[in-house]
């Protein structure tokens, strides 16, 4: 049997990594300045983090949900302690994608109706309403294109309320920060709009932080930038550093009802195990005020360099933005420079999602690296 030819591979194979260093099987080293999509949030193979995945292996890795898991009560008391959300309720699924799907089921269920808003160039996952609510045709199939979402611009106040003057919604679905569109993010002046809107018709709002949560931005959530309170928040990639999880913060406001939502794997021994590893170590290395730091000696290292048109993101969750596309340059930083970076639905992008304990030396790398092909 083959592979389902899905994905562009580079000529690279990875088999250990450390920190932000990846060696491949041939023994040269990279600099992972991607972290896998921002899946790596505290650097790879962290040794707390491996210590508890190996400790909790031990004892059990998976059992149902239909047994008690205490470690699911621990993590979900540590997430609305550091998250400063602790009137929400935690549901543990598998990935971003499922996140942002339950997250609308949710939504539907508390107000009965069907219809979502969603932005241009968004992203929220490649199933059923997720990918509906994404602004890419290419992976829309007919299957999912039975769903009804209107798609309007970022920041665009009288958009966004005629539509929603216009028409009946369960839920307006946003990125804090887009991250697959490429780094744009809507004001504060934006978000606190879509807030009071929300609530005058009924609508619940999501804040898609599967990419921008975990510390990424520089503050636990991204929508903490904008003095909002989103109704339900899905999460995943940093929260596991690699381990496959996903999340559901539900305000105590939704009714829970047994049978409601449902999982097989989602909050298993192993996976909340890898999560409360993530979380103590954000803690106990101050990694997202690092993120926060470093990201800001980012921005401004990079203004530095000509060819950057404009910087966009905050903290490690960082675009650079060029007047040509930047395909080719992905190519030379992978192969000349050995260091891995990311790309977006806007070509001209160079995205940048380390982990979040690098520091300045590591981007004054990054940014000699770069002059180094640009030149």
């Amino acid at each position: 049997m083959k592979l389902f030819d899905v994905y562009p591979l580079y000529d690279v194979t990875p088999v250990a990594a450390n920190g932000i260093e990846v060696t491949d099987d041939k023994g040269q080293k990279y600099l992972d300045f991607y972290g896998g999509h921002a899946v790596i949030s505290i650097g790879h193979t962290h040794p707390h983090y491996v210590n508890r995945l190996k400790e909790q292996l031990d004892h059990i890795g998976f059992y149902s949900n239909s047994v008690q898991n205490p470690l699911q009560k621990r993590l979900a008391q540590k997430l609305g302690e550091l998250s400063d959300c602790p009137d929400h309720s935690l549901f543990m699924c598998n990935s971003g994608a499922e996140a942002n799907e339950n997250a609308l089921k949710m939504a539907s269920f508390h107000t009965g109706k069907s219809k979502v808003i969603a932005f241009h160039n968004s992203f929220h996952g490649r199933t059923s309403a997720a990918v509906a609510a994404t602004d890419n045709p290419a992976i829309n199939a007919p299957i999912n294109q039975q769903q009804e979402v209107t798609f309007l611009p970022l920041n665009d106040f009288d958009a966004f309320k005629n539509a929603l003057e216009k028409d009946s919604y369960c839920a307006v679905i946003i990125e804090p920060i887009q991250g697959v569109g490429g780094l744009d993010e809507p004001t504060s002046d934006f978000f606190q709009f879509i807030e009071k809107q929300c609530k005058i018709h009924n609508v619940v709002l999501i804040a898609d932080e599967v990419q921008s949560g975990f510390g990424r931005s520089g503050k636990f959530f991204a929508f903490q930038h904008h003095g909002i309170r989103p109704d339900i928040i899905s999460i995943a990639k940093g929260m596991g550093n690699g381990f496959p999880v996903g999340g559901v913060l539900i305000h105590e406001s939704f009714k829970a009802s047994y049978g409601l939502l449902g999982t097989t794997f989602g909050g298993n021994h192993l996976a909340c195990a890898a999560v409360l590893a993530v979380l103590e170590v954000l803690e106990q290395e101050a990694l997202i005020s690092n993120a926060a730091q470093v990201g800001q000696y980012l921005k401004e290292k990079a203004q530095e360099i000509p060819q950057v048109k404009k910087v966009k993101g905050r903290g490690l969750m960082i675009g650079l933005e060029f007047d040509f596309e930047v395909a080719e340059l992905r190519k030379k930083l992978i192969h000349g420079q050995h260091m891995f970076t990311g790309g977006a639905k806007n070509k001209r992008l160079l995205r940048i999602l380390p982990a979040l304990n690098i520091d300045h030396s590591h981007i004054d790398l990054l940014m000699e690296a770069l002059k180094k092909e640009l030149s």
